[in-house]
């Protein structure tokens, strides 16, 4: 296997193509993350972006796109935002992680959402989680007859605090596609005071990520349409999304709501008028991502397999990386442990704000 490393705008329209029909020919491959267009994106936006092309004989057999890290330590492309990594290849071809490693010229590869078939490949050095998705292909009104059978309650109560917030602000409206910029603006800055709330990264205060937002929410290629949602009571915008649409999915990204009506629960109407709209269009299930939030228990009604982990191969930077990452990967393994550290950054959080 011959192995060569560009930068995504070094791909030429031949080798787009055959991408193109790669994630076409399975339907584990057809999610925006892992499409041409994110891709040639993010390589805009950040200097760091490869993208190995693995070739056998005459032939391109496969895509695998990384970012090249300091040390010979590859990452996710758009590390801490891409929830989805892959290679992309063609139908049969196996692939050899201590092998794609050397030709890269990386030691160690990390990755948080590698797709289920590709785990088993990938080593030891994964662990499965679980990716809420609200699954709609019988169409939304069988997803929703389903979960008020199991989730009544939950279900009852949101419709209800729609209708008030109807009553007391005035008539809804929910548009799917929204080209709004002012929105989405609204949704960066709810977005950031909440990861500030919560002790979390802003990622919106990290210049590549909020160009790359912009990006994708200005321009649409195939298999990657970036899609402003929004829930507003008249004029006035009460809840907004930002995700990433393919044919058959939407990657639910990055959710907001106005924190002063969250006696209304907007953010849960929110994501009931986009599975409707979403059903509408074609698309089969909104990957709502890790991670055991309440909203996204209430509204799931199954999960996809991802694998969080590391490939590397034997090497003083692999030996380094793992004792770096050691505490942090303990942390993110145990749960109530995760959920203590939370809390703890979150009141560390708050005290910062109220200096």
């Amino acid at each position: 296997m011959k192995i060569s490393v560009v930068r995504p705008e070094e791909l030429g329209s031949d080798e787009l193509a055959s991408w193109r029909a790669m994630q076409g020919s399975n339907p584990a491959l057809a999610n925006p993350f892992l499409s041409t267009g994110f891709t040639l994106a993010v390589g805009r936006v950040r200097p760091s972006t490869r993208v190995a092309v693995l070739e056998e004989g005459q032939h391109v057999v496969g895509f695998f796109p990384f970012d090249q890290g300091r040390f010979r330590v590859g990452r996710p492309m758009a590390p801490g935002v891409s929830d989805c990594q892959a290679i992309v290849h063609a139908p049969g071809f196996e692939w050899n992680a201590k092998d794609l490693l050397k030709g890269c010229h990386l030691d160690v590869w990390e990755f948080a959402h590698l797709i289920a078939e590709q785990i088993p490949a990938a080593g030891q050095n994964v662990s499965p989680h679980n990716s809420a998705i609200i699954e709609m292909r019988h169409g939304y009104e069988a997803y929703l007859a389903e979960r008020q059978r199991t989730s009544k309650k939950i279900f009852k109560s949101t419709f209800s605090k729609l209708r008030k917030l109807d009553r007391d602000l005035g008539e809804t409206c929910f548009e799917f596609d929204a080209q709004d910029p002012q929105a989405l603006a609204v949704l960066m800055r709810w977005k950031s005071a909440q990861y500030r709330r919560t002790g979390h990264r802003d990622r919106f205060g990290v210049p590549w990520i909020e160009r790359l937002v912009w990006e994708l929410f200005e321009a649409r290629s195939d298999g990657c349409s970036g899609t402003l949602s929004a829930l507003r009571a008249e004029e006035r915008v009460v809840a907004v999304h930002f995700g990433l649409r393919s044919e058959s999915s939407l990657s639910c990204w990055f959710p907001a709501y106005d924190v002063r009506l969250a006696k209304y629960s907007p953010g849960l109407s929110l994501h009931l008028k986009m599975a409707e709209a979403a059903a509408a269009a074609g698309i089969h299930y909104l990957d709502l991502g890790k991670g055991d939030e309440d909203y996204k228990q209430s509204l799931k009604n199954g999960d996809l397999i991802v694998g969080e982990g590391w490939i590397d191969r034997p090497s003083a930077p692999a030996l380094a990386r793992r004792v770096q990452q050691a505490p942090r990967r303990f942390v993110m393994s145990h749960p109530p442990l995760r959920r203590a550290v939370r809390s703890v950054l979150k009141q560390v959080a708050n005290m910062r704000d109220t200096t």
